[in-house]
């Protein structure tokens, strides 16, 4: 109960910095906008989809899941901020839950990442993306979304706190990007080489792509290759499950082992 509570706490103090921090929520609203009309555009008219269908209806659930894929770099620098400005040190000094800082940043980022990802589907929506197969399986591909989404909050504490201030964490930005690209966000990995092909089935962020495809209706859903694509709603249950289960606790043991 005091963890809870104590954790809503922080998550009210991060959501009240953002208040005066109106470029930290312009930037999460424009960035996923700007990924849909750059994209959508650019690669619109050269890529065919397998089976055929709409790209930006191909391309929709791929920016969604890459926009969850940069939640570990948002959280990391956010905490490292925080590491190299002693806002932790003193946070470790309040009467507190250990867990409630943990907590509480991911939290607060969720909820942020959540007004992203609605200014990602208007936009999408906008520009010819379309939910096919009703309401429940939309909040079912939200769930999927979100899920995905705040497990990777939790690698971003985790590896904000082993960082020292944030200039630190801005060096390691550009690693998210591999991770996004080598996937099925944005063309079929039926094209690749047979090894990248592999690396990028097996990959979670494909796994989240995939089950968004499926469950709105989407073009692209494979029919065969690696178990991953052909079962993308357990799939991706399973990675964001499996990061949780890791990184919950390491976050947690993380954030009191610095204060020693």
């Amino acid at each position: 109960m005091y963890a809870l509570r104590d954790g809503w706490t922080i998550v009210r103090r991060n959501l009240s910095q953002m208040r005066h921090a109106p470029s930290e929520i312009v930037g999460a609203l424009i960035f996923p906008i700007f990924t849909v009309l750059i994209f959508g555009y650019i690669f619109g008219s050269a890529i065919a989809v397998p089976g055929g269908g709409n790209y930006r209806e191909f391309l929709m659930p791929g920016l969604f899941s890459m926009t969850a894929t940069f939640s570990v770099i948002v959280t990391m620098n956010k905490v490292a901020a925080d590491n190299g400005k002693g806002v932790m040190d003193r946070f470790r000094s309040m009467p507190m839950a250990r867990s409630a800082v943990p907590f509480g940043q991911t939290g607060a980022d969720l909820i942020l990442s959540l007004a992203g990802y609605m200014a990602m589907g208007l936009c999408g929506l906008a520009v010819g993306w379309r939910i096919h197969h009703g309401l429940g399986a939309a909040l079912a591909a939200a769930g999927v979304l979100l899920l995905f989404g705040y497990a990777l909050h939790w690698v971003g504490v985790v590896l904000g706190l082993l960082l020292d201030n944030e200039a630190t964490a801005d060096r390691l930005t550009p690693l998210a990007f591999p991770v996004a690209m080598l996937s099925n966000n944005f063309v079929p990995t039926t094209g690749m080489p047979a090894w990248l092909r592999t690396i990028a089935d097996w990959n979670p962020v494909s796994s989240v792509a995939a089950a968004l495809r499926e469950l709105f209706g989407n073009p692209g859903v494979a029919v065969s290759g690696a178990w991953p694509l052909r079962h993308p709603v357990p799939a991706s249950l399973l990675w964001s499950a499996g990061i949780l289960v890791v990184f919950v606790p390491l976050a947690v043991r993380s954030y009191r082992v610095a204060g020693r």
